[in-house]
């Protein structure tokens, strides 16, 4: 199985990370967000269309704490200096909304070190569109 990351915590990253968080958020290693750590678990623990989180969640100055696991919290504009590499991320959910080009998606491959890119906006010059 694949370790993910996520890049941008806005309502489809929250909602991907709530999905996975019912069999494999062991498998979420880093959430890619500007946005401090004390708001980003508030804004996943209370939904205003979903409700509250279903577990616990707490954080800490670099992590948010979901259900025990922590999850590192990384603030990097950059998606080119993002370190999926060292943290062993190889799939990187982008849903930021701004890196939707093959050229500005590969940045998360070609010099941060994942190997696949799912985009989760509409996509300029996808390899695949995946429903």
């Amino acid at each position: 199985m694949a370790n993910y990351g996520i890049n941008g915590f806005g309502r489809i990253g929250r909602n991907v990370l709530r999905a996975m968080s019912q069999s494999d958020v062991k498998r979420v290693r880093a959430i890619n967000d500007l946005t401090d750590t004390h708001t980003l678990a508030h804004l996943l623990k209370w939904d205003s269309v979903h409700g509250k989180f279903d577990g616990e969640i707490s954080y800490d100055e670099q992590n948010i704490i979901v259900r025990g696991h922590k999850i590192r919290i990384l603030k990097e504009r950059d998606p080119g200096n993002l370190p999926w590499k060292e943290l062993g991320v190889e799939v990187v959910l982008e849903s930021t909304g701004f890196f939707t080009s093959r050229d500005k998606a590969e940045l998360h491959i070609s010099k941060a070190g994942a190997k696949r890119v799912l985009i989760s906006a509409p996509a300029k010059n996808p390899d695949a569109t995946i429903c």
